[in-house]
């Protein structure tokens, strides 16, 4: 999916087992994964999808609480 030193963590997670998401930017697409489990699954979206979301997150528009 994405060289491990690709991945980086979420300003919003912690090392207490809280929220703890990584994301991997690639040339297409974002892999989004657990922290907890760098070995396990990774969602792919593609780099559109992830802008988006990202753009509604930012807006506070009340679908995605901030």
């Amino acid at each position: 999916m994405a060289d491990e030193s690709a991945w980086f963590k979420s300003s919003y997670s912690n090392d207490t087992g809280g929220a703890c998401v990584e994301i991997a930017a690639c040339a297409d697409h974002v892999g989004i994964r657990d922290s907890k489990d760098r070995t396990g699954p990774a969602l792919v979206v593609p780099t559109e999808a992830w802008a988006s979301f990202v753009g509604l997150v930012h807006a506070g528009d009340g679908a995605y609480p901030v």
